[in-house]
Protein backbone atom coordinates (compact mmCIF):
# COMPACT_ATOMS: atom_id res chain seq x y z
CA UNK A 1 0.00 0.00 0.00
CA UNK A 2 0.83 3.36 -0.80
CA UNK A 3 -0.26 6.84 0.51
CA UNK A 4 0.56 10.24 0.00
CA UNK A 5 0.04 12.53 2.46
CA UNK A 6 0.96 17.07 2.75
CA UNK A 7 2.47 17.69 6.50
CA UNK A 8 2.62 21.30 7.47
CA UNK A 9 6.32 22.42 9.11
CA UNK A 10 6.55 24.65 12.16
CA UNK A 11 7.14 27.33 10.10
CA UNK A 12 3.92 26.70 7.62
CA UNK A 13 6.27 24.88 4.67
CA UNK A 14 5.00 22.24 3.30
CA UNK A 15 6.47 18.63 3.44
CA UNK A 16 5.46 15.86 1.08
CA UNK A 17 5.43 12.23 2.29
CA UNK A 18 4.55 9.14 0.71
CA UNK A 19 4.44 6.37 3.26
CA UNK A 20 4.70 2.54 1.82
CA UNK A 21 3.68 -0.65 4.07
CA UNK A 22 1.99 -4.00 3.49
CA UNK A 23 -1.93 -4.75 4.97
CA UNK A 24 -0.92 -8.40 5.09
CA UNK A 25 1.99 -7.82 7.52
CA UNK A 26 1.91 -6.24 11.04
CA UNK A 27 5.11 -4.17 11.69
CA UNK A 28 6.35 -2.47 14.60
CA UNK A 29 9.45 -1.65 12.36
CA UNK A 30 9.85 1.81 10.77
CA UNK A 31 11.75 3.05 8.10
CA UNK A 32 12.70 6.86 7.32
CA UNK A 33 14.78 7.36 4.25
CA UNK A 34 16.44 10.60 3.55
CA UNK A 35 17.38 12.37 0.64
CA UNK A 36 20.20 14.05 -0.45
CA UNK A 37 21.41 17.58 -2.52
CA UNK A 38 19.76 17.19 -5.84
CA UNK A 39 17.87 14.43 -4.36
CA UNK A 40 13.85 13.81 -4.17
CA UNK A 41 11.79 10.92 -2.70
CA UNK A 42 10.23 9.79 -6.41
CA UNK A 43 14.05 9.73 -7.62
CA UNK A 44 15.06 6.72 -9.03
CA UNK A 45 15.38 4.17 -6.38
CA UNK A 46 13.65 5.91 -4.07
CA UNK A 47 9.97 4.08 -4.69
CA UNK A 48 11.82 1.00 -5.24
CA UNK A 49 13.17 1.59 -1.65
CA UNK A 50 9.48 1.56 -0.45
CA UNK A 51 8.45 -1.26 -1.86
CA UNK A 52 11.43 -3.50 -0.95
CA UNK A 53 11.64 -2.48 2.66
CA UNK A 54 7.73 -2.64 2.75
CA UNK A 55 7.79 -6.40 1.31
CA UNK A 56 9.96 -7.25 4.14
CA UNK A 57 8.24 -6.03 6.98
CA UNK A 58 8.71 -2.38 7.73
CA UNK A 59 6.37 0.76 7.02
CA UNK A 60 8.47 3.01 5.21
CA UNK A 61 8.70 6.69 5.06
CA UNK A 62 9.53 8.79 2.35
CA UNK A 63 9.38 12.87 2.24
CA UNK A 64 10.58 15.97 0.25
CA UNK A 65 12.63 18.85 2.38
CA UNK A 66 10.37 22.10 1.47
CA UNK A 67 13.14 23.46 -0.36
CA UNK A 68 14.87 21.01 -2.58
CA UNK A 69 13.05 22.58 -5.46
CA UNK A 70 10.53 19.89 -6.18
CA UNK A 71 6.97 21.53 -6.15
CA UNK A 72 3.60 20.37 -7.54
CA UNK A 73 5.21 18.03 -10.05
CA UNK A 74 7.00 15.15 -8.04
CA UNK A 75 9.48 14.84 -10.84
CA UNK A 76 10.98 18.28 -12.10
CA UNK A 77 13.11 20.70 -9.88
CA UNK A 78 9.98 23.49 -10.46
CA UNK A 79 11.00 25.80 -7.43
CA UNK A 80 14.82 26.94 -7.92
CA UNK A 81 13.91 29.72 -5.72
CA UNK A 82 13.21 27.89 -2.44
CA UNK A 83 16.28 25.83 -3.38
CA UNK A 84 18.28 28.76 -3.49
CA UNK A 85 17.30 29.57 0.35
CA UNK A 86 17.79 26.18 1.87
CA UNK A 87 20.15 25.70 4.73
CA UNK A 88 21.24 22.39 6.64
CA UNK A 89 19.83 23.34 9.69
CA UNK A 90 16.44 24.11 7.63
CA UNK A 91 16.64 19.89 6.73
CA UNK A 92 17.95 18.85 10.77
CA UNK A 93 14.55 20.74 11.84
CA UNK A 94 12.30 19.43 9.15
CA UNK A 95 13.62 15.58 9.67
CA UNK A 96 13.22 16.30 13.32
CA UNK A 97 9.03 17.37 13.13
CA UNK A 98 9.12 14.55 10.36
CA UNK A 99 10.28 11.97 13.27
CA UNK A 100 8.01 13.86 15.69
CA UNK A 101 4.88 13.35 13.61
CA UNK A 102 5.80 9.29 13.19
CA UNK A 103 6.10 9.52 16.75
CA UNK A 104 2.74 11.09 17.54
CA UNK A 105 0.33 8.19 16.02
CA UNK A 106 -0.55 10.86 12.95
CA UNK A 107 0.19 7.90 10.63
CA UNK A 108 -2.37 5.26 11.30
CA UNK A 109 -0.06 2.91 9.53
CA UNK A 110 2.69 3.52 12.49
CA UNK A 111 2.21 2.37 16.08
CA UNK A 112 3.55 5.13 18.59
CA UNK A 113 6.18 2.83 19.98
CA UNK A 114 7.79 1.28 16.68
CA UNK A 115 11.16 0.61 16.38
CA UNK A 116 12.66 3.09 14.04
CA UNK A 117 15.66 3.82 11.90
CA UNK A 118 16.60 6.17 9.53
CA UNK A 119 18.32 5.63 6.37
CA UNK A 120 19.84 8.90 4.80
CA UNK A 121 21.54 9.21 1.07
CA UNK A 122 24.50 11.53 0.23
CA UNK A 123 24.23 14.71 1.90
CA UNK A 124 21.19 13.62 3.40
CA UNK A 125 23.09 10.86 5.60
CA UNK A 126 24.76 13.97 7.05
CA UNK A 127 21.23 15.16 8.04
CA UNK A 128 20.11 11.87 9.17
CA UNK A 129 22.90 11.96 11.86
CA UNK A 130 23.09 15.42 13.25
CA UNK A 131 19.28 14.83 14.00
CA UNK A 132 19.42 11.25 15.30
CA UNK A 133 22.00 12.47 17.59
CA UNK A 134 19.27 15.03 18.84
CA UNK A 135 16.75 12.61 19.76
CA UNK A 136 16.36 9.50 22.01
CA UNK A 137 13.77 7.80 20.13
CA UNK A 138 15.83 6.89 17.06
CA UNK A 139 17.05 3.09 17.12
CA UNK A 140 19.78 2.78 14.28
CA UNK A 141 21.00 5.00 11.55
CA UNK A 142 22.53 3.81 8.15
CA UNK A 143 23.83 6.61 5.61
CA UNK A 144 24.92 5.60 1.96
CA UNK A 145 27.27 7.32 -0.06
CA UNK A 146 27.53 9.91 3.46
CA UNK A 147 29.28 13.41 2.96
CA UNK A 148 31.62 13.73 6.07
CA UNK A 149 32.02 17.81 6.23
CA UNK A 150 29.30 20.33 5.07
CA UNK A 151 31.86 22.99 4.64
CA UNK A 152 32.42 21.92 0.97
CA UNK A 153 33.80 25.10 -0.78
CA UNK A 154 37.36 26.84 -0.93
CA UNK A 155 38.07 30.35 0.19
CA UNK A 156 37.62 31.83 -3.20
CA UNK A 157 34.85 30.19 -3.75
CA UNK A 158 33.66 31.22 -0.56
CA UNK A 159 34.95 35.20 -1.67
CA UNK A 160 32.76 34.94 -4.70
CA UNK A 161 30.01 33.75 -3.30
CA UNK A 162 29.58 36.84 -1.06
CA UNK A 163 30.09 38.95 -3.76
CA UNK A 164 27.84 37.99 -6.04
CA UNK A 165 25.26 36.94 -3.20
CA UNK A 166 24.97 33.43 -5.11
CA UNK A 167 26.68 29.93 -5.56
CA UNK A 168 26.02 28.17 -9.04
CA UNK A 169 25.69 24.81 -9.57
CA UNK A 170 25.02 22.56 -12.58
CA UNK A 171 22.63 19.83 -12.39
CA UNK A 172 24.33 17.32 -14.84
CA UNK A 173 21.16 15.53 -15.16
CA UNK A 174 18.60 18.29 -16.10
CA UNK A 175 21.05 20.66 -17.14
CA UNK A 176 19.49 23.16 -14.68
CA UNK A 177 21.65 26.07 -13.37
CA UNK A 178 20.70 25.93 -9.56
CA UNK A 179 21.44 28.46 -7.02
CA UNK A 180 22.59 28.70 -3.19
CA UNK A 181 22.22 31.72 -1.73
CA UNK A 182 24.45 32.93 0.67
CA UNK A 183 22.19 32.24 3.90
CA UNK A 184 23.50 28.12 3.28
CA UNK A 185 27.43 29.74 3.75
CA UNK A 186 26.30 31.81 6.72
CA UNK A 187 24.66 28.58 7.81
CA UNK A 188 27.67 26.52 7.80
CA UNK A 189 29.96 29.40 9.18
CA UNK A 190 27.62 30.04 11.95
CA UNK A 191 26.25 26.43 13.23
CA UNK A 192 29.56 24.49 12.42
CA UNK A 193 30.64 23.65 16.05
CA UNK A 194 26.80 23.60 17.09
CA UNK A 195 23.61 22.18 15.13
CA UNK A 196 25.92 21.31 12.41
CA UNK A 197 28.86 19.86 13.79
CA UNK A 198 28.85 16.29 12.37
CA UNK A 199 32.22 14.87 14.01
CA UNK A 200 30.43 15.38 17.01
CA UNK A 201 27.09 13.74 16.05
CA UNK A 202 28.75 10.80 15.31
CA UNK A 203 31.33 10.75 18.32
CA UNK A 204 27.97 10.68 20.13
CA UNK A 205 25.66 8.63 18.25
CA UNK A 206 25.51 6.12 20.46
CA UNK A 207 23.50 3.85 18.70
CA UNK A 208 24.21 0.75 15.93
CA UNK A 209 25.43 2.98 12.46
CA UNK A 210 26.02 0.89 9.14
CA UNK A 211 28.33 3.30 7.01
CA UNK A 212 28.24 2.39 3.09
CA UNK A 213 29.79 4.01 0.53
CA UNK A 214 31.19 2.72 -3.42
CA UNK A 215 34.95 2.75 -3.99
CA UNK A 216 34.31 4.31 -7.12
CA UNK A 217 32.54 7.34 -6.00
CA UNK A 218 33.10 10.33 -7.82
CA UNK A 219 30.46 13.21 -6.28
CA UNK A 220 31.67 12.17 -2.36
CA UNK A 221 34.92 10.00 -1.89
CA UNK A 222 35.42 7.11 0.04
CA UNK A 223 37.83 8.90 2.56
CA UNK A 224 35.15 10.54 3.48
CA UNK A 225 33.18 7.46 4.85
CA UNK A 226 36.52 6.71 6.21
CA UNK A 227 36.32 9.95 8.36
CA UNK A 228 32.92 9.16 9.67
CA UNK A 229 34.07 5.42 10.75
CA UNK A 230 37.18 6.95 12.68
CA UNK A 231 35.00 9.10 14.01
CA UNK A 232 32.47 5.99 15.06
CA UNK A 233 32.25 4.07 18.36
CA UNK A 234 33.22 0.70 16.52
CA UNK A 235 31.91 -1.50 18.82
CA UNK A 236 28.55 -0.24 17.22
CA UNK A 237 29.13 0.82 13.85
CA UNK A 238 29.94 -1.14 10.21
CA UNK A 239 31.83 -0.37 7.32
CA UNK A 240 30.80 -1.52 4.25
CA UNK A 241 32.67 -1.21 1.46
CA UNK A 242 31.56 -1.53 -1.98
CA UNK A 243 33.69 -2.20 -4.58
CA UNK A 244 33.52 -0.97 -8.59
CA UNK A 245 30.36 1.16 -7.98
CA UNK A 246 29.76 4.57 -7.79
CA UNK A 247 27.31 7.30 -5.49
CA UNK A 248 23.85 5.63 -6.78
CA UNK A 249 25.31 2.13 -6.66
CA UNK A 250 24.74 2.00 -10.53
CA UNK A 251 21.14 2.87 -10.03
CA UNK A 252 19.70 5.83 -12.48
CA UNK A 253 16.90 8.34 -13.05
CA UNK A 254 14.51 7.87 -14.28
CA UNK A 255 14.17 4.21 -12.67
CA UNK A 256 15.57 1.28 -15.05
CA UNK A 257 15.50 -1.23 -12.62
CA UNK A 258 17.86 -2.45 -9.85
CA UNK A 259 21.47 -3.56 -10.07
CA UNK A 260 23.81 -6.03 -8.63
CA UNK A 261 25.40 -3.83 -6.46
CA UNK A 262 22.74 -2.24 -5.36
CA UNK A 263 20.76 -5.69 -4.84
CA UNK A 264 23.82 -5.97 -2.13
CA UNK A 265 23.31 -2.48 -0.55
CA UNK A 266 19.55 -3.02 0.30
CA UNK A 267 20.32 -6.70 1.44
CA UNK A 268 23.18 -5.67 4.12
CA UNK A 269 20.94 -2.79 4.62
CA UNK A 270 18.18 -5.15 5.73
CA UNK A 271 19.92 -7.34 7.69
CA UNK A 272 21.22 -4.19 9.41
CA UNK A 273 17.47 -2.80 10.27
CA UNK A 274 16.53 -6.53 11.37
CA UNK A 275 19.19 -6.71 13.76
CA UNK A 276 18.84 -3.59 15.55
CA UNK A 277 14.87 -2.98 15.47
Amino acid sequence: MVRNYSLNASDGEKLQVTTFYSERIKTNKTLVFVHGFKGFKDWGFGPYIGEYFSKAGFVVVMFNFSHNGIGENPLEFTELEKFAKNTFSREVRELDEILSTVRSGFFEEIAKDCKLGICGHSRGGAISLLSSVRRKDVDAVSVWASIAKLDRYSARQKEEWRKKGSFDVMNMRTKQIMSLDVCLLDDIEENSNGILDLENAVRNLGRPLLIAHGDQDLAVKLEEAEELYRWSDKSKTEFFKMFGTGHTFDVVHPFAGTTPKYDKLLDKTLNFFNKHL
